[in-house]
């Protein structure tokens, strides 16, 4: 086996520990399983879940057993960790079928015959709760979950009775696969250090078992913000929710002071390869940055998709003209209006504005040119003729968009 370990902490995914001896030695000499929960609050995975399958593959890299715990259970609670509001409650149906649409996803990104599939609904919802009080509850302090982070940020706005009990449902989830898979890992990403932490203490307590929690770094930017949020929401994995050449683009034009993070994070580019690239300044990061978009994409769409995106691209940066493959969208007789079709009504059917409201916002501060030509009046309209062949539109410095005509 590699030593997974050492390649884990040189590209910085290492957060916290709870045994980092006993981490280091499970993860270089002996076979472990371990679990990482995936809560179905929406119909695709996301980039923050992609980070968390890159270290599963590293792990099973390493000759690990990975349990992908699919959160049918504890979607049903909501885990409040990070949100000022209680999470939108989903049917039991809608989780299922999101739950289902995560499992197709995440067969494309790991190897599903080298893991387990869990679903923790299959005993969450199976609980009696007076046995679960005295069984469970009766191991939880109360004084001691209410310095946790997860809800320390929700007790001024207010924290329901049912988000109070998600920590000890994902505790239980750890002593149940304890139990059946003889599980003695959980990890997560640092947010879950909480969470983690109880079900470590409940094994210990029920089993008289050590078994260990790590955490991995969250995806941020150097300021610390969270990515994987565009103005149009998340940067989603599903190709039909997020195209395949936006989400090149996405990280093409990552910051300066990330792309060499990014690339320690979510790439296999050996870590060798990327401390050279540390070395790199100004124009050079612009290739770090391509390479960077190239081999995410890769990895979620296909090589495919990644050529098509990189030709797109370059056509763009390099020459200036257009490309068949990038983001187009075709306008039909009916989206005129007397041979005409507002700017606003257009950067919302584009997509490159969410509302009539933020594309006024985006004209009036001269973030949008036609052609290369700015506009700043967002009473402005595009004439169907004035459309030959194609048109483009430009948002910001790096964000393009065709149009064409039926």
């Amino acid at each position: 086996m590699s030593k997974v370990f050492e390649e884990l902490e040189r590209r910085g995914l290492i957060a916290q520990m709870t045994h980092p001896e006993k981490i280091r030695e499970k993860l270089d000499n002996e076979k472990t399983t371990f679990y990482i929960g995936f809560d179905a609050t929406a119909d695709s995975l996301h980039v923050g879940h992609f980070l968390q399958l890159m270290v599963i593959n590293h792990m099973i890299r390493a000759g690990h057993t990975p349990i992908l715990l699919l959160g049918t259970g504890t979607t049903m609670v909501g885990d409040p960790t990070g949100k000022t509001d209680m999470r939108k409650m989903l049917s039991v149906e809608e989780i299922n079928y999101n739950a289902d649409r995560f499992l197709e996803q995440m067969g494309r990104l790991v190897p599903l015959d080298k893991c387990i599939v869990e679903r923790n609904g299959d005993w969450l919802m199976k609980l009696n709760y007076i046995e679960l009080l005295r069984d469970i509850g009766v191991h939880f302090s109360v004084n001691r979950m209410l310095t946790a982070e997860c809800f320390k940020s929700r007790l001024e706005r207010g924290l329901s009775f049912i988000e109070f009990n998600y920590m000890i449902m994902q505790s239980y989830d750890f002593l149940k696969l304890y139990q059946t898979h003889n599980c003695t890992m959980e990890l997560g990403g640092d947010d879950q250090w909480s969470n983690i932490i109880g079900g470590v203490e409940l094994v210990r307590r029920v089993e008289g078992e050590e078994v260990c929690g790590m955490t991995f770094t969250l995806l941020t930017t150097k300021e610390g913000k969270k990515m994987g949020k565009t103005e149009s929401g998340a940067v989603w994995l599903d190709p039909k929710k997020y195209s395949p050449y936006d989400f090149f683009q996405y990280w093409r034009n990552v910051g300066d002071d990330d792309v060499i993070n990014c690339l320690k994070l979510i790439t296999f580019v050996p870590i060798e390869e990327i401390e050279e690239m540390e070395k790199w300044q100004g124009s050079d990061l612009n290739k770090a940055k391509e390479r960077l978009a190239y081999e995410v994409t890769k990895f979620v769409h296909g090589q495919e998709e990644a050529d098509k995106a990189l030709a797109a691209a370059k056509a763009l940066f390099v020459s200036g003209s257009h490309d068949e493959n990038m983001p187009t969208t075709v306008l039909a007789e009916a989206d005129f209006t007397d041979g005409a079709i507002g700017l606003t009504d257009l950067l919302v059917k584009t997509g490159l504005a969410p509302s009539k409201a933020e594309a006024r916002r985006l004209i009036q501060q001269g973030g949008i040119s036609v052609d290369d030509q700015k506009v700043t009046d967002p009473a402005a309209k595009v004439e169907r003729e004035n459309i030959s062949g194609h048109m483009i539109i430009k948002k910001g410095k790096k964000v393009y968009h065709k149009v064409t005509l039926a």
